[in-house]
């Protein structure tokens, strides 16, 4: 099974890093930290079921899915980034 996923390795760890980059975002921001925290399990938990049943599908399509998911993680953190300065 750990095989399927592979492909999709780097945008798992980004992804879960901007994950926590977003989230400590909110905090700073002044969002309750148990309704984000139960707003991003149940994202977590989404993204695991689409993943699960989805990837036999997606596996065609790997190296799109992964570019265009790059580049949103990247927008997000240069986002994230500059939302940060301005608080400051």
């Amino acid at each position: 099974m750990i095989e399927e996923c592979i492909p999709f390795l780097g945008l798992i760890i980004f992804g879960n890093i901007e994950n926590l980059v977003l989230a400590s975002h909110g905090v700073v921001k002044g969002a309750d930290p148990k309704k984000l925290g139960i707003l991003s399990i149940i994202c977590v938990i989404i993204w695991f079921l689409i993943g699960t049943l989805g990837t036999n599908y997606a596996m065609a399509y790997a190296s799109v899915i992964e570019l265009v998911g790059a580049i949103a993680i990247i927008i997000l953190g240069i986002q994230s980034m500059i939302n940060a300065f301005r608080y400051q």
